[in-house]
Formats: C-alpha cells, sequence, structure tokens
C-alpha cells in the first residue's frame, strides 16, 4: 500500500488546517503531497471568532506550496485523500476535476476525509448521501439537502469517510484518520 496522503485545498484554504495535516502526516512516516487547482504558491486564511461577531473573521494565514496540480492525481497512487477547509471548498466544489477525482478515491476503496467546510466538496460530489458526516455548523444544511445527516459531534467516522468540524478537532480527528490508514494497511 502506498504511504502518500493527498491533501487538497486551494487559495483561502485553512492555513492551521493544511500546515498540520502536512507535518503530523510527516511526523507518522507518511508522504503528504499538496494538490491544488494548479502547482503553484497558495494564499491560505486563518477563521477566527471575534467578540461581537455573529460569524468568523477572516485573516491572512501562511502560505502553503501546491506540489501538484489536481489534474494531475491518480487515487491508485495514495491511501488517503483529505479536503481542507476554510474558504477554498466553496469554489473547488465547482471544479469537475476534483469531484471526480473524489469519486475514483472512493471507487478506489481509499480513505476519504474533510474538515470544517471540506464537506462542502463532498456534498458536491453526491458522497454523503446516506452518510453520517460533521463539519463546520454553516454546512449542515446543505449535507441534509444531499440526502446526508449532519452531526453534531466534533469527529465522525462512517465507514472510510472521516469528517471533522475544524481545527480545534485535530487531536480526535488524526487519531480515526490514523486507525483507519492502519486498518487499511493490515488488509493490503
Amino acid at each position: 500500500m502506498s504511504r502518500k496522503v493527498l491533501i487538497v485545498t486551494g487559495d483561502g484554504g485553512d492555513s492551521y488546517q493544511a500546515l498540520y495535516a502536512y507535518q503530523r502526516f510527516r511526523e507518522a512516516g507518511w508522504e503528504p503531497v499538496i494538490a491544488a487547482p494548479a502547482r503553484r504558491r497558495l494564499h491560505m486564511v486563518i477563521h477566527d471568532q471575534e467578540p461581537g461577531w455573529d460569524t468568523y473573521v477572516e485573516r491572512p494565514g501562511h502560505t502553503v506550496e501546491a506540489q501538484v496540480a489536481i489534474t494531475a492525481v491518480a487515487a491508485r497512487d495514495f491511501a488517503l485523500l483529505l479536503l481542507i477547509g476554510g474558504r477554498a471548498p466553496e469554489y473547488l466544489r465547482n471544479d469537475a476535476s476534483l469531484i471526480s477525482l473524489v469519486h475514483e478515491f472512493a471507487a478506489h476503496n481509499r480513505v476519504v476525509c474533510a474538515i470544517g467546510h471540506g464537506v462542502q466538496v463532498l456534498t458536491a460530489a453526491g458522497m454523503v448521501k446516506g452518510r453520517t458526516v460533521t463539519g463546520h455548523p454553516n454546512v449542515c444544511v446543505e449535507v441534509e439537502l444531499e440526502g446526508g445527516t449532519y452531526s453534531e459531534h466534533a469527529v465522525e467516522r462512517d465507514g472510510r469517510l472521516i469528517t471533522a468540524q475544524g481545527w480545534k478537532q485535530h487531536p480526535e480527528f488524526y487519531r480515526e484518520v490514523f486507525d483507519c490508514l492502519g486498518a487499511q494497511a493490515a488488509r493490503a
């Protein structure tokens, strides 16, 4: 089984989620690869809560290098797909090549994960119908309109589909991710 994992984001992706994922997978002996619509430096953001605001605020985050374009990726080369949250999923869900790639990962029975707004890509791909997922609370309506069940739990694992509400759930999320990857490796 491949030790490579694919992290998908774009401009406006959550800086902390992307950097944490990249470093956490490296720490565990996996080879993370960051993909975006084009191979280039990405402008990331930080979402935060501000007292007195009804929604989150957005601030500039660290930049991240996309190592490969989404169109150059084949699911068979990876053990896992991780869809990073932030604002990027808002437009990435309209990228036909990404939607096709999500379907390819599912067809190859790979682990598919999403954090926060990353669930928007899963809903656009039709991957939540009949499934239980979580994500940023603002995606609840999208999940339910697509036939899924939105969970208020911090992390949800529905077979090989793992979702988390946001970066604050990284510890629970990555425990599920590595447990699922370990089970997959044992079957390989």
